[in-house]
């Protein structure tokens, strides 16, 4: 059996999923969120196509940071400063910095190859 591929979207409970507005073209690729705009939605969404495409090898997590901040999300924002939401796979931070179906596939497929 692969390795476990870990996903973790960290943001907070009411912002938006990308710096860009939701609109009909699904750049993003994800349906079932649309028109929120909203985190939370195009988590569940996301998590929903992951498992649909990947099963049990890939593993969606969300981290919410508005009451309390992990040590180690602290310590990429202090060094690193990327945009909510962040999005972490197997722990390393990408430079995605929104949900997006499409560049979060291509960072599983350099884990899996």
């Amino acid at each position: 059996m692969a390795a476990l591929i870990t996903i973790e979207i960290v943001g907070l409970k009411d912002s938006s999923c990308s710096p860009f507005p939701c609109d009909m073209t699904r750049s993003c690729g994800l349906y079932d969120c649309y028109p929120t705009g909203k985190l939370l939605p195009a988590y569940e969404a996301l998590q929903s196509e992951l498992g649909k495409e990947y099963g049990e090898r890939v593993a969606v997590r969300l981290t919410l940071v508005d009451k309390e901040i992990p040590g180690y999300i602290r310590e990429i924002l202090e060094s690193q400063y990327p945009p909510l939401p962040i999005i972490l796979v197997n722990g390393k931070l990408t430079h995605i910095g929104r949900i997006s179906l499409p560049l979060i596939q291509k960072e599983i497929e350099k884990v899996i190859s």
